[in-house]
């Protein structure tokens, strides 16, 4: 009887540990999509600030728009612009 029992705690522990297995790897997928859909809505941001700032940028490939950043990052005075603006976002 006390085997019987035991075996049958056994399977409900182990029941609830599954359970407990599939809760952890929900959270971990709702996690990973909100930190998915994070990312996208920056870059969707970003992509929006480049258009508006540098309108001609809504018609370059990837290519054309990394060497036009390489090309601005490449003035004087853009290290300092970048950290200054880096700083600001820092405390903001």
């Amino acid at each position: 009887m006390d085997k019987e029992l035991l075996e049958a705690q056994k399977a409900e522990a182990e029941k609830e540990a599954r359970q407990y297995e599939n809760q952890i790897k929900i959270l971990l997928n709702k996690q990973r999509d909100a930190e998915r859909h994070a990312r996208n809505h920056r870059l969707i941001v970003h992509g929006a600030i480049m258009e508006g700032v540098f309108p001609f940028t809504a018609s370059m490939d990837g290519e054309a728009i990394k060497a036009f950043l390489i090309a601005l990052s490449r003035l004087p005075g853009a290290t300092g612009a970048a950290e200054k603006a880096q700083n600001a976002g820092d405390e903001g």
